[in-house]
């Protein structure tokens, strides 16, 4: 049996991601030999800059998808909110691992939620959805810009002096810091972004072996709310530099989801929910952005992206 190669970024929040998956591969094929190799992605290495400035798509995948193409790993381990709707060609999600808590976390040392934040209060985030939403519930808040891994993040909380910040809560839980989350912020108030909680495994398409490896990890709930939220993705195109947001979710046969978009400082927001059935969740997807585009998204987006 061949040892399998997993490519990751540095942080500790995707090591743990990756160890998971490696977990789950030597469970399930006792006597697999793997190895891990971090690999350092344009995302990491620009940390002074936010997110929606930097530009472009893939800023924390590309890096790793070069490793997967030219066979320095066999897959690659993502949070599927960094994976652009469109994959390289030759590349595949061969799996989804159960989804964590899919909404943003308030983390704060001073108030006990949102409502409770001073006037005029400081929200470290590094997120236009999340600084968008907040700016919708509460336009009197000051929001710095708030860049690094997880732990960078709650130390900033409280050297700069910051009122509150918001995170995923998945990211926190996975790091056994669950106990951080002062409240989550949840939809329809809050909607999350693209795929959040959900990790991801990528690999090669012609590599079968690999595929059946990883076809031990897949969880299918978890998959029909991803293809439906990368279908509402791929419609209404942008990535960082779009206040964008979606959550699906199944209630029996039944899939619901909630779209979101917007402008940055949240003076115009635009959220829509839609239902459809577990069998045809790109139609749901896709239909919850073109009613979000008809209702005013496509001016917010030309008027962002021109």
């Amino acid at each position: 049996m061949k040892k399998v190669i997993l490519g990751s970024r540095g942080s500790r929040l995707a090591l743990r991601q990756t160890e998971t998956v490696r977990e789950g591969l030597v469970s399930a094929f006792p006597g697999l030999q793997t190895d891990i190799v971090i690999i350092h992605t344009q995302g990491d290495k620009i940390l002074d800059v936010p997110l929606a400035k930097v530009g472009g798509k893939g800023l924390f995948v590309k890096e790793i998808e070069d490793a997967l193409l030219d066979g320095r790993c066999d897959i690659a381990v993502h949070s599927l909110k960094d994976v652009p709707a469109e994959l390289p060609q030759g590349l595949m999600l061969a799996a989804c691992l159960v989804r964590e808590v899919p909404f943003d976390a308030l983390v704060s040392e001073r108030v006990g939620s949102l409502a409770e934040l001073p006037q005029g209060a400081q929200v470290g985030t590094s997120s236009l959805r999340r600084s968008c939403q907040l700016g919708a519930l509460r336009p009197d808040l000051r929001m710095p810009s708030l860049r690094g891994n997880v732990e960078t993040r709650l130390r900033k909380l409280a050297s700069e002096g910051l009122d509150a910040i918001v995170l995923a809560a998945a990211g926190l839980r996975r790091l056994g810091m669950g106990h951080r989350i002062t409240a989550l912020l949840e939809p329809p108030e809050f909607v999350p972004a693209v795929g959040q909680g959900i990790v991801v495994v990528e690999c090669r398409e012609s590599d079968r072996e690999i595929r059946h490896f990883l076809s031990a990890l897949e969880d299918g709930p978890t998959r029909i709310a991803m293809r439906a939220e990368r279908a509402f993705l791929a419609t209404m195109g942008g990535g960082c530099q779009v206040p964008l947001g979606a959550y699906a979710f199944l209630e029996g046969e039944a899939l619901k989801m909630i779209g979101m978009v917007g402008r940055p400082d949240g003076s115009l927001i635009l959220k829509k929910e839609r239902e459809g059935t577990v069998h045809s969740p790109e139609v749901l997807g896709r239909s919850l952005a073109e009613s979000l585009l008809e209702a005013g998204g496509r001016r917010i987006l030309d008027d962002l992206l021109a």
